[in-house]
Formats: C-alpha cells, sequence, structure tokens
C-alpha cells in the first residue's frame, strides 16, 4: 500500500458565510414551485433519493397526489444501498415509487467513457421515462437539477432538453442552500444526504466503463463502509484504487493499524495496490472540467 504526498496551506482561508434563509423565503418557494408543478398536471420524477431528487419528489405529491410518480432508474452503475434507501424515502415521503431497468453499457458513448459520458447515461433514462409516462399517460417528466448545475459542465441537461424534461428547481432559480432548506422544511429524509453519483464516475475520463468494473469499485466502497467510514470514494485506475476519504475519517486512517485495515478491505474487492488520498474527499475530482455546450 502507497500513500499520495499531500502538501498542506499552514493558513486556511475562512470560508464564505452564506446567507441565512427566513423560513418565510423557505415557504414562498415551495408555494410557488407547488403552484408550477400543479400546472403540469401530472409527473413522473426521475428519482435517486438524493435530496435534489427528493424535494422535487415531495412537491410533486404534494402538488399532484396520486398523478404523481417517482421512478428509480436501476443498473450496475447503482451503488449498493442507494436503491433501498431510494425506497425509504419515496415511503416517507407518500409519494408512488417504481424502478425501470436501464441499459447504459449499450451504448458506445457511455462504455468509452468521454467526457461526456453523463450524457449517454441520462438519455438512457428519459428514454426509459418517456416510454413508461406516454404508456400510463404522465404528461411530463421532471428532474432535480437546480440553479447551481447552470454554468457547471452538465452534459445530461442537454440529453434532458432533448427530451422535454422539466427542471422545476432551475426554472425557479432554486439553488442547493435553498434546496436544502425546503428538504429540512418539509421533513425529507435525505434532507442532508451527501452526494452519491453512478458508481462510473469513479472512472477516469478516457478508460472504459464495463460491468467488472463497476461492480469492483462497489464492493470496495462497501468493504470500507463496513468498517465504519461514511462519505468515500474509491477512485479505479486498473490495479490501483485511490480512496479518498472525508476529512474526519482521515484523521482515524492515519493510524497505522486502521490503515492496515482499510487497504485489506479495498484488495479484498480484487485491487492489488491501494492508495489513500491524504487530501479530503472532494466530489468530481475526476471531472474534466469543461463550460456547458450546445448540440
Amino acid at each position: 500500500m502507497s500513500s499520495d504526498p499531500v502538501s498542506l496551506p499552514t493558513v486556511l482561508p475562512a470560508p464564505t458565510a452564506m446567507p441565512t434563509i427566513t423560513t418565510g423565503e423557505v415557504q414562498s418557494t415551495i408555494d410557488e414551485l407547488q403552484r408550477s408543478i400543479a400546472a403540469l398536471g401530472s409527473a413522473v420524477v426521475a428519482f435517486s433519493g438524493g435530496v435534489d431528487s427528493s424535494v422535487v419528489a415531495a412537491l410533486a405529491v404534494r402538488a399532484l397526489g396520486d398523478r404523481a410518480l417517482a421512478v428509480t432508474a436501476v443498473s450496475p452503475a447503482l451503488a449498493t444501498g442507494e436503491l433501498d434507501g431510494a425506497r425509504r424515502v419515496a415511503a416517507a415521503l407518500g409519494i408512488a415509487h417504481e424502478t425501470v431497468s436501464t441499459d447504459e453499457m449499450a451504448r458506445a458513448g457511455y462504455r468509452d467513457n468521454g467526457p461526456d459520458r453523463c450524457y449517454h447515461c441520462k438519455s438512457e433514462l428519459y428514454d426509459r421515462l418517456q416510454v413508461l409516462a406516454q404508456r400510463r399517460g404522465f404528461a411530463v417528466m421532471l428532474s432535480g437539477a437546480n440553479a447551481d448545475d447552470e454554468g457547471d459542465w452538465r452534459p445530461g441537461l442537454v440529453a434532458a432538453q432533448e427530451h422535454g424534461v422539466h427542471h422545476p428547481l432551475l426554472a425557479a432559480g432554486v439553488g442547493k442552500q435553498m434546496v436544502r432548506a425546503i428538504a429540512e422544511h418539509l421533513c425529507v429524509p435525505s434532507a442532508q444526504k451527501p452526494a452519491s453519483p453512478c458508481l462510473a464516475s469513479r472512472v477516469p475520463h478516457g478508460t472504459a466503463v464495463d460491468q467488472v468494473t463497476l461492480a469492483q469499485i462497489d464492493r470496495a466502497e462497501l468493504a470500507v463502509k463496513t468498517l465504519g467510514y461514511g462519505v468515500l470514494r474509491v477512485r479505479h485506475h486498473g490495479e490501483l484504487a485511490k480512496l479518498e476519504l472525508s476529512e474526519d475519517d482521515l484523521a482515524r486512517v492515519l493510524d497505522p493499524v486502521e490503515r492496515v485495515r482499510v487497504a485489506a478491505a479495498v484488495t479484498g474487492a480484487g485491487y492489488r495496490h491501494v492508495s489513500i488520498d491524504l487530501e479530503p474527499f472532494t466530489s468530481g475530482r475526476l471531472t474534466v472540467q469543461f463550460l456547458p455546450t450546445r448540440r
């Protein structure tokens, strides 16, 4: 096992204080969003169980009742435990919940894992949801995209546009801070759930994605989680796994005995080498940063 070298600044900049959101502002935003969703008549929500899609699902069931349906995509890219989590959140929200099987791996653009991989993934998802919506008489598809997603590299939004997907949060200018405030106000169980993107996000762009690789990543992450670690990523680099942990967990893994336990958990999943990153976990570290593009 090896560890990446780390260079930490001696003085960290003070974090920028986020503006306080009042209860009145939260309720006003909820009312606005519910009115916009109610006007749609009926909707299928692309539902991962994360905070963004959970807020949209919560608003949809309040606005549309049984004319709202949450649908979770199931594929080899879904990490173990995520489907069970989505089911629990949907049950707590009182929204009808179903699953669809997606086959991203059948798309060459997804397997090739270029910077536009998410475009091919979302195209597969929205193709399946569109068929379901049309067959069952739902008027629109909804996503949890929010205003903070604009300006980021989000090829999945291009796929959404091509399929006529509605983004209530984004359309209303609602960003992540307000999304979490709404989630807390509505008692959404996933209000503080960390982001959990698909397993393919652990594979560097340009390295092909296949089911064997995704299963190996899933086994490795699950093995580390069983040791009591929370937010983490196993970045796949062939025979090498680079493990990223939260700042709190980094202090724990610095213990030599603990490092051996963690390394054994990862190599037990099939990796030959393990590198524990001494920088705290950062979401999207493998993502190539581009400006949004138009197709």
